[in-house]
């Protein structure tokens, strides 16, 4: 004890312990708040890699999956299709998919890593309406230039079977070309194309 009767040692070893425990006691009431702020399981599998099998996919049939909360188109091409991207005609607006809409491994015309898969999103670059399939056979009232691909029924864009846009219509670019590789011939995951196959 000192001169004034108090006794400092104790004093400290109480204000030390008081500190450690209420250090723990805020370490442990921050763990449930901290364990909120990062992502469900859902919330993580939303944004995740979508793995797809295309081996029952015939040419000229198609599939829609989701990914990121977004539709993802995936077609086959048939032989007859593939000639007539190499030579879209004067009604496309970017044939060479010189815009930004796609990686670079799909800067070319079929605007694809392997030229009968056609992989994009599912959604018109205007509004963000979701387009439907007109293959050059189905009845249809768009023309008699039409060779087959996605019209937007909101706003009326046209889009030929690589996903160009054509002209004079209120899209103002080609569809988007998501990330993807292909694990081996006939899966393809969306979503990752690191280390992609070219």
């Amino acid at each position: 004890m000192n001169d004034g009767g108090i006794d400092t040692t104790r004093r400290r070893l109480l204000t030390t312990a008081a500190t450690i425990v209420g250090g723990v006691g805020a370490a442990a009431a921050s763990v449930p708040f901290i364990a909120s702020m990062t992502p469900s399981a859902k919330t993580k599998a939303i944004g995740a890699p979508v793995e797809v099998d295309l081996s029952d996919l015939q040419p000229g049939q198609r599939k829609i999956i989701q990914w990121q909360g977004k539709p993802v188109f995936i077609l086959r091409r048939t032989a007859e299709s593939l000639e007539q991207l190499a030579n879209p005609g004067p009604q496309v607006r970017d044939p060479q998919s010189e815009e930004n809409q796609q990686p670079e491994y799909a800067r070319n015309i079929y605007r694809s890593i392997k030229p009968e898969y056609l992989i994009m999103l599912g959604l018109c670059t205007h509004l963000g309406c979701s387009p439907t399939f007109v293959a050059e056979e189905d009845e249809h009232d768009l023309g008699p230039e039409w060779k087959g691909g996605f019209f937007c029924p909101c706003h009326g864009s046209l889009f030929d079977l690589a996903g160009r846009v054509h002209k004079n219509f209120p899209a103002p670019s080609n569809i988007i070309i998501p990330p993807h590789k292909y694990l081996t011939d006939t899966r393809v995951l969306v979503g990752d194309d690191s280390e992609a196959t070219s």
